[in-house]
Formats: C-alpha cells, structure tokens, sequence
C-alpha cells in the first residue's frame, strides 16, 4: 500500500472509526501509537514507527500530530466524532472558498454550507483547493466567501496548522459563485 493510501486510513481512523481497528481514542483525540500500528496491521497493511512518522511529516495538509514523546498521535481536525479539538479562534483573511459539487449548488444557496457529519465545515485559502475538493464530490463549483465580512458580525474561525480554515456555518448570505 502506498503511503497516500496509508495516509487516508489512517485519517479514517482517527477522524472517523477508531473501532475499525479496535482501538479508542482519549478525550482529546488520541490514539496510542503502538496500538494504531499493529491494529493497522492486522488489517494486512505494512506499517511501522518510521513509516507513520514518515507519513505525518510529509502531509501537506498536517492532518496529524504527535504527542511530545510520540507515543500518541490525533487527527488534528475533520472529525466526525466526539473530541476535543484544541483550536484557537483566528481572523480569516477577506475571502475564503469552498468546494463542492453542482448537485448541492441550489441547497447551499438556500440553506448555507453546514458541517454536516463533521464538527465544522472546512475552508480553504485556495480556490484551486476548493476546486480540487469539490471534484471529488462530482461536478465541481467552488464559492467564494465572505470571511471577513463574517467575522465582523461575530462568526467565529478557526485556523488550522495548514492552509485550511474552520468554522461552524457559513449562511447563504456570505456566498459567492466563483
């Protein structure tokens, strides 16, 4: 299996099932690294210390963090179950964007961009990140929002170690069509 694809079970574990691999997460989201791998093991997959290591120092997105001695690791966010996301409130830049497909277009419009299954819904920087997000969900459009403007009326962000930002809700009011 390629480290990609290690990597993708991996975030499916911490973010989303750590009970397909019969291990729990504490509180705050981490798991005990010896018991990942071999829980990832046992799955078939060729997995150890370096290569986990290896796997978080290399994603572009810092998905993933370690605790002091490395004896634990978390998602750092996109959960969809209950943690405990240590995540300071930051002021966005004026415009962030979000991908999504076409069929969710009229919704969104309607309703605004809402977490869904996640714990906040997640921003980019880049409307070519957004783009690239919204391809995997079928025929992309990105919108364009109005961060500043939101947080000028009190709606809180998030930034992440990397180039994504969090928030809970983005009203149909703050949208743009890229």
């Amino acid at each position: 299996m390629s480290n990609l694809k290690l990597s993708k079970f991996i975030s499916y574990i911490l973010r989303h099932n750590p009970t397909s691999i019969n291990i729990q997460l504490d509180e705050n989201g981490y798991a005990n690294v010896n018991e990942l791998i071999a829980g990832i093991q046992k799955k078939g997959y060729n997995i150890d210390k370096e290569i986990l290591e290896i796997i978080v120092n290399q994603d572009e997105k810092q998905r993933y963090a370690f605790n002091e001695d490395k004896t634990k690791i978390k998602a750092n966010y996109g959960h969809s179950i209950d943690v405990k996301v240590d995540l300071e409130v930051a002021f966005p830049p004026v415009y962030l964007y979000h991908g999504t497909s076409k069929s969710n277009l009229d919704n969104i419009l309607k309703e605004g961009i809402k977490k869904q299954n996640r714990k906040f819904v997640h921003l980019s920087i880049e409307e070519e990140t957004a783009l690239l997000v919204g391809k995997r969900h079928g025929e992309p459009v990105v919108l364009k929002i109005k961060a500043q403007e939101m947080a000028m009326d009190g709606v809180e962000f998030y930034k992440t170690n990397s180039n994504v930002w969090l928030t809970d809700y983005v009203g149909p009011e703050y949208l743009l069509i890229r």
